[in-house]
């Protein structure tokens, strides 16, 4: 048996999968390489970079797996998979810590202008004066999306003094957060971060936006699209919102450059499960997955 490993893995996780038997290529190809020569493996581990549409799945002849190291699996044509039969694995909870902890590491950089320092001081300027920064200890932190991440976030700012409301459709309690509708959550939180799956439709737009405090920030290490870019590219204009912490955007690479450089943003290239620690458990995890199904 022969596995794509598309966007690569944790050497301990390549030891699993290669301990079991398996031969293991790392190999990135182009959306049109992989249509060609997906019929050699019988898996292909991706992470966010490579696409699994339903003409590869249809290309892939031996396919018995598709796994994603990683949460989402929005990159993955998971249902027209499940048709085949063919079973789509993923890493739900393994890189839950690491965003959590860069969502409260984009607060920081919003309430202390570090984004913004960290530039100007390079450029020899010294505006003591302009950064009036804000204490997390006291603000409300809306979290929509209560799973393991919202929880995880929760957790942190509950350590930082903060006091945490939050919204989901599918959890009624969570530890550490007091669970109040979308409307309210709107209303009443100083910063909002979302942790939520890919939508059809944006959860955060201007309709939204126009419901928050004035001056509030807006996190988003989720996924691309869940926040409206164009919307809170205005409210940030007219200093609705006075920060923004993203991590995610609707296409990727972004080239929305008016938006990542705005001087109220603080920016990271989608790097939420980009941790040494994140990509142990992932690898491991998800490799451990892979020899089951495929041994099993």
């Amino acid at each position: 048996m022969k596995i794509l490993i598309s966007d690569g893995l944790s050497k301990k996780g390549q030891e699993i999968i290669e301990n079991a038997g398996i031969e293991c290529v790392n190999q990135h190809y182009s959306p049109e390489e992989l249509l060609e020569n997906i019929k050699d493996y019988d898996c292909i581990l991706v992470r966010s970079a490579t696409k699994v549409p339903k003409e590869v799945i249809d290309a892939g002849e031996n396919l018995k797996v598709i796994a994603r190291g990683g949460a989402g699996i929005d990159n993955i044509d998971h249902q027209y998979a499940k048709t085949k039969g063919i079973p789509t694995l993923n890493t739900p909870a393994a890189n839950s810590a690491s965003v959590a902890e860069l969502a409260v590491a984009h607060m920081f950089a919003l309430a202390r202008f570090l984004h913004k320092s960290n530039v100007t001081m390079r450029d020899g300027k010294w505006n003591k004066k302009e950064y009036k920064g804000i204490e997390l200890n006291g603000r409300t932190l809306g979290i929509v999306g209560c799973g393991k991440i919202g929880q995880l976030t929760a957790g942190r700012a509950n350590g930082l003094g903060m006091n945490v409301i939050g919204y989901d459709p599918f959890i009624k309690e969570a530890e550490g957060i007091e669970m109040v509708s979308f409307d309210e959550l709107l209303a009443k939180a100083d910063f909002v971060s979302l942790h939520v799956p890919k939508q059809a439709e944006p959860v955060i737009g201007a309709k939204e936006i126009a419901k928050m405090k004035d001056g509030v920030y807006l996190i988003n290490c989720a996924r691309g699209g869940v926040v409206d870019e164009a919307a809170l590219l205005d409210a940030l204009n007219s200093e609705k919102v006075a920060g923004a912490g993203i991590d995610v955007y609707v296409e990727e690479p972004t080239n929305n450059i008016e938006l990542v450089s705005h001087p109220n943003v603080s920016v990271t290239p989608h790097v939420g499960a980009s941790t040494t620690e994140a990509q142990e458990r992932v690898g491991s995890e998800i490799a451990e997955k892979i020899v089951a199904a495929l041994k099993g």
